[in-house]
């Protein structure tokens, strides 16, 4: 489905100075293009010196062939970067150059744009590994405006909703980002042209981060969402533990709650709340997921566990109206919420 009816604001600009934000789109650009023409011309020698060391390694201990796929994946995700980029360029010249930067036109092409980015990305990560995605709920997720709640357990679950959700329904997302993704130039770029929060994790300005996400919720089209990961990074069991402790530490009435949980971490407060209270009355939908836990890192990919994985999609949607308005009562409902979540994946482990 195409996205249509978008809203009219807002824009995050990058706040940093404007010769370190040339700087490092330019380094970006380079290394992915450089990257991209240095493995084209030398894939076949690359591609059969990978293939040497799968068929030891399968020798060996019978390890399935990674080398290879991640050869072949690096190409497609360089690949992938190098149609972004054009389509960028495509897309800002097409809608008026810098006259258009609130063209709600150009913003209908970035959401499109990055539905056909991810599921590009996603395409070859199902091709090249062998997974299979099964989605339950998935007419749950549309349409909106509707706040989106999902798990974080690997560097691929970012691709799902816009693969999954954004080309079903035909929804542009409103994201919330760590900075670090700001490493790769296509959302360095084509995030700053749709609102996206890039959240610089330990500030210490807590106030000032979270006023900058309610500004999400602001005049929010029908075919706009807003997705969030409340959990604030990857799940890991050692992350689960730790975060447990901080919480009967700083937060014991919540202690209780936040120890139930096996499968997921604690739901960060400040942002979720914020966009619940500022976005008050949209819909909320949750998604858990699984099959993609212990791929925090390449290095976790590179041990075989994704080959043939099937990876779990689950969707429900809470209507505006039932969400509680006090703070209190709407922490103990989003964790609650996010207990389901939990249920959710151990039930499907």
């Amino acid at each position: 489905m195409r996205v249509r009816r978008v809203g009219a604001g807002p824009l995050f600009p990058d706040d940093g100075p404007r010769g370190e934000r040339v700087a490092r789109r330019a380094k970006g650009i380079a290394i992915e293009a450089g990257g991209f023409v240095a493995l084209t011309l030398l894939f076949p020698l690359v591609l059969a010196g990978a293939a040497a060391v799968d068929l030891v390694l399968w020798v060996v201990r019978r390890k399935p062939w990674m080398a290879v796929r991640l050869v072949a994946f690096a190409w497609w995700f360089l690949l992938a970067e190098m149609r972004g980029l054009a389509a960028l360029a495509a897309i800002y010249a097409s809608t008026g150059g810098p006259l258009g930067r609130r063209s709600k036109r150009r913003r209908r092409l970035l959401y499109e744009l990055r539905i056909h980015w991810c599921r590009s990305h996603l395409a070859g990560i199902r091709r090249l590994f062998g997974v299979t995605i099964e989605v339950e709920g998935l007419e749950h997720a549309g349409p909106g405006p509707a706040l989106i709640f999902i798990r974080h357990a690997s560097i691929i679950d970012n691709t799902l909703p816009d693969a999954v959700v954004g080309h079903a329904h035909g929804l542009g997302l409103r994201f919330v980002l760590k900075r670090e993704l700001q490493m790769l130039p296509v959302f360095d770029i084509g995030a700053r042209w749709v609102p996206t929060n890039f959240v610089r994790r330990g500030s210490g300005d807590t106030a000032a981060e979270t006023e900058r996400l309610r500004r999400l919720a602001h005049a929010i089209g029908p075919d706009e969402a807003i997705l969030v990961y409340p959990e604030g990074t990857r799940y890991t069991p050692e992350k689960l533990a730790q975060a447990q402790e901080v919480i009967a530490e700083r937060q014991p009435h919540l202690a209780p709650l936040a120890g139930r949980l096996r499968h997921v971490l604690p739901p960060r407060l400040g942002g979720p709340l914020a966009l619940l209270d500022e976005g008050r009355g949209l819909d909320v939908v949750f998604c858990a997921h699984v099959g993609l836990d212990g791929f925090e890192y390449l290095r976790d990919i590179w041990g075989g566990g994704l080959v043939g994985a099937t990876i779990r999609v689950g969707f429900w949607r809470v209507r505006g109206e039932e969400v509680p308005v006090g703070e209190e009562e709407r922490t103990a409902w989003l964790y609650a919420q996010w207990q389901a979540v939990d249920d959710w994946v151990g039930a499907r482990r």
